[in-house]
């Protein structure tokens, strides 16, 4: 199966001066096949959040990847985005659908096969990202919830699922192997080398036509 890919990005990961990066690893991610470009800036005020999700949405035209913003739904319809990813304690989703285009994306984390079964029922979600599925340095601290609870949460809907937390290439033929639909990630692809990135989907898309089997 072709995996559903999502980059998250984290500017405090390239610098002082990091907006023209981040754009370019967008840019490098659509053009490579990622799927979904999810601006996570939580703590970056309105003006430059903005700006930047325009900037991330210029940067993936001609591709089909699609952004979507974190929470923030006033900045990504400002911005032109194509969609919001909202957290545990974000406004209802039935409420943004009903004031938004037809084709925009709503994503939605979630952390339980309770969750998961709450936000389904709804019908007005598009996709679930679930963990940490495994330790992460993006969430210290938060204990792993491990491939089978993976499972578990992808058997309970028909949303696609993403896994997030400790994401690798080595990691994403167990991924497939519990009924994920994809993946979700940040240091995958912040810290490689940009010429890398297209590699990685590459070996992504591999370990899902392939996946293993969980013990």
């Amino acid at each position: 199966m072709t995996p559903v890919i999502c980059l998250i990005t984290d500017r405090h990961r390239f610098g002082a001066t990091w907006e023209p990066p981040l754009v370019e690893r967008v840019r490098a991610a659509a053009r490579a096949g990622v799927h979904l470009i999810h601006v996570r800036e939580r703590d970056l005020a309105g003006g430059p959040f903005a700006r930047l999700t325009e900037n991330c949405v210029t940067a993936v035209h001609g591709t089909r990847a699609r952004v979507v913003v974190n929470d923030r739904l006033d900045v990504a319809l400002a911005a032109g985005a194509h969609g919001v990813h909202l957290r545990g304690d974000s406004m209802d989703a039935a409420r943004i659908r009903r004031i938004v285009p037809a084709d925009f994306l709503i994503g939605r984390s979630v952390h339980s096969v309770g969750e998961a079964l709450a936000v389904s029922a709804d019908g007005v979600v598009d996709y679930l990202i679930f963990g940490s599925v495994f330790q992460t340095t993006s969430k210290p601290g938060r204990e792993a919830a491990g491939l089978h609870e993976l499972a578990e949460v992808s058997a309970a809907t028909t949303l696609p699922v993403l896994a997030v937390g400790g994401i690798s290439p080595a990691r994403a033929g167990a991924i497939a192997g519990t009924g994920a639909s994809g993946i979700a990630a940040i240091g995958l692809f912040a810290d490689a080398p940009i010429d890398a990135v297209h590699r990685i989907v590459e070996q992504v898309t591999l370990a899902f036509d392939t996946p293993e089997r969980v013990s």
